[in-house]
C-alpha cells in the first residue's frame, strides 16, 4: 500500500539526516512503536519522532531527547490514537514511484545545477527568501546536504540569477530505496512560471537513474499538490504532528 510505504520513507528520511548529523551532536534510535532522530540542532523542528505503532514508547522517546536538551516534536500516521502532547497541524503525503515520473513543462531559459559547499550562501538567501525565514538559523541546518553523499541540493537560475533551491534526501531504510524532495522554495519574483516542479523533477530523475524505487514529499498546500500531481505524484495518506510531548 502507497500510504504506509510513503509513511516508512519519511521515517528513513529523517533517519538518515540524524545519522548524516552524528558529527554535529545528532543521533537516531529505535523503540518499541516509534523511531526517533536528532539533528543535534535546538530548534523542534529538526528533532523529530515517528510513531510506528499504537503502543510506542514515549517515555523513552522523552529520554531519549532529554538527554539532548532539545525540544521534540513527533509525526503520527493521520487516524492513528494519540493522547500526548498538542496537536499542530496535519502533514498531506505524496508518493511515486519509479517509471511514474511525469516530465514537467519546460521553461524558457532555466538552468538547474547541483550545488555544493560553495553555493552555500546562494542556497540560503534563496531558501530564506522564498520561505521568509532566519539564515542564520538555517545555515547550521543547510551546510552539511551541500557535500552529503545521500543529498541533491538544486539551483535553479533564471538569466544567470539564482531563483530556486530544493533538495533531494536518499534513503535505504525498511521502505526500501526511496527519495524524500524537500526544501522546494522559489523567489516571488519567479512564482508561477514552473520552476518548482522543474527542479522536483530533475531532481526525481536523478534519484530514480541512481537507483530510488519511490519518490515522497509532504504537499504544503492544495496549489503544491496540484503541481506534484502533474509531474505523477499521488496523495499517500497524513501525517499528525505533536508537539509539547
Amino acid at each position: 500500500m502507497l500510504d504506509a510505504r510513503v509513511r516508512t520513507a519519511h521515517a528513513d528520511a529523517w533517519a538518515a539526516e540524524g545519522v548524516l548529523r552524528e558529527p554535529y551532536g545528532g543521533a537516531v534510535a529505535t523503540l518499541r512503536g516509534i523511531r526517533v532522530m536528532a539533528s543535534g540542532l535546538a530548534h523542534p523542528q529538526w528533532n523529530g519522532a515517528d510513531v510506528t505503532g499504537p503502543y510506542s514508547d514515549l517515555e523513552g522517546a522523552r529520554a531519549f531527547y532529554a538527554e539532548r536538551g532539545v525540544e521534540w516534536g513527533a509525526r503520527v500516521p493521520a487516524g492513528l490514537p494519540f493522547k500526548a502532547g498538542t496537536h499542530l497541524f496535519t502533514m498531506p503525503l505524496m508518493g511515486l514511484l519509479a517509471g511514474g515520473l511525469q516530465p514537467a513543462a519546460a521553461v524558457e531559459g532555466l538552468e538547474i545545477r547541483q550545488a555544493g559547499p560553495d553555493d552555500l550562501e546562494t542556497v540560503l538567501y534563496v531558501d530564506t527568501t522564498a520561505f521568509g525565514s532566519d539564515r542564520d538559523l538555517y545555515r547550521p541546518w543547510t551546510q552539511p546536504h551541500l557535500s552529503a553523499e545521500r543529498i541533491t541540493v538544486a539551483v535553479a537560475s533564471l538569466d544567470d540569477d539564482a531563483v530556486g533551491t530544493a533538495y533531494c534526501l536518499r534513503s535505504d531504510g525498511p521502505a526500501g530505496p526511496a527519495a524524500y524532495v524537500a526544501g522546494v522554495g522559489v523567489l516571488p519574483t519567479a512564482r508561477r512560471r514552473g520552476v518548482a516542479a522543474a527542479m522536483s523533477a530533475w531532481l526525481v530523475s536523478q534519484a530514480f537513474a541512481a537507483g530510488a524505487r519511490l519518490a515522497h514529499l509532504q504537499a504544503d498546500s492544495d496549489e503544491a499538490a496540484r503541481v506534484y500531481a502533474r509531474l505523477g505524484f499521488s496523495p499517500a495518506g497524513a501525517l499528525d504532528v505533536y508537539v509539547d510531548l
